[in-house]
């Protein structure tokens, strides 16, 4: 499920949506998803301050927000606040609504969300908006039955789903990864000298380990140690790299894939899938998985150059519907 995929019919359609748009349930969280043409383009979360924060602040804060969505291109944005226990979230969603329409940026619905209701911040109307708030859950088991990727707890959840396997998987990824070097070189030693053919023999076999790992995930299947392992010691040469990338089409089956491949990867080897999952997660509009990708890869090679591209793309807000845009003359 892709962010131009879906047509948002309801406010309570919305609320069921976002957590598939962030990779997971938010909390004490302000959330901005914009539109463009009637589609969701771009969703990004922060933190709500605490409720004593000073007015300047919050509004400095709440600026600072307004601006990173005034690079999307967006036609009208949602705010909504995810709250608990007795912060309304109230002042800060205000203070950034006021901030967007200072940049003539069209604030539509002020939603805030707690425990499974939501409520519209400026609606006075019990019939519209109950005391009690109105559920969502309806909602959010269709948007789940057709998402074709997971949504965690929390941030953390998000974090460990994809953190190093350990213990008994561990041990059998080294193994069935020592053995797939031992395969590549047997590959390169008999490939004909030049550098363009071990080129060639090097694109062709990770073309097929790539198209055969994306078929398998694509009907829900898996890669088993030796394919992964195999798989993995492509990726970590450049044609087998771009050939991946260019083969990424933002698609919810991607980031279960590139998921698995990350967390099973010998740790030297993982800087590339860690791209892979940013990738397909920045193009489906996650943006926060996406972050979390970019920094396991840069810390796994600072000088990988896509990683401190996608970087950069995160930290300025650029949103994926930028790869659809003619380039300038």
């Amino acid at each position: 499920m892709s962010l131009s995929d879906l047509r948002v019919s309801s406010p309570a359609h919305l609320v069921a949506v976002v957590p598939y748009l962030l990779g997971f349930h938010p909390r004490d969280s302000l959330v901005v998803v914009g539109r463009r043409d009637h589609a969701l383009v771009f969703a990004a979360r922060q933190d709500l301050p605490l409720p004593e924060v000073p007015l300047a602040e919050l509004d400095a804060y709440a600026n600072r927000i307004a601006a990173v969505v005034a690079r999307q291109s967006v036609d009208s944005v949602v705010l909504i606040g995810y709250t608990g226990g007795q912060h309304s979230g109230a002042a800060l969603v205000a203070a950034v609504g006021d901030a967007l329409l200072e940049l003539s940026i069209p604030v539509g619905e002020q939603l805030r969300v707690a425990d499974g209701h939501f409520w519209c911040y400026l609606c006075t109307d019990e019939k519209c908006c109950p005391p009690a708030g109105r559920p969502y859950a309806d909602e959010a088991a269709e948007v789940r039955a057709v998402a074709g990727y997971p949504v965690h707890a929390n941030r953390a959840a998000m974090v460990a789903s994809i953190a190093p396997v350990t213990g008994a998987a561990r041990e059998a990824m080294l193994r069935a990864t020592a053995a797939a070097d031992r395969r590549l070189d047997l590959l390169c030693a008999r490939t004909a000298t030049g550098p363009g053919r071990l080129l060639g023999a090097l694109r062709r076999a990770g073309s097929r380990a790539v198209g055969a790992a994306m078929a398998r995930h694509r009907v829900g299947g898996t890669l088993d140690d030796d394919e992964l392992a195999w798989l993995t010691v492509l990726l970590a040469h450049d044609p087998v790299s771009e050939y991946a990338l260019n083969q990424a089409q933002g698609l919810g089956w991607e980031v279960v894939l590139w998921s698995d491949v990350l967390r099973r990867a010998r740790p030297e080897l993982a800087a590339v899938p860690a791209v892979l999952l940013a990738f397909t997660a920045w193009r489906i509009g996650q943006g926060a998985l996406a972050s979390v990708a970019v920094d396991r890869a840069l810390a796994t090679d600072p000088s990988l150059g896509i990683a401190r591209l996608l970087d950069d793309v995160l930290t300025d807000g650029i949103p994926p519907s930028a790869l659809d845009e003619p380039s300038a003359a």
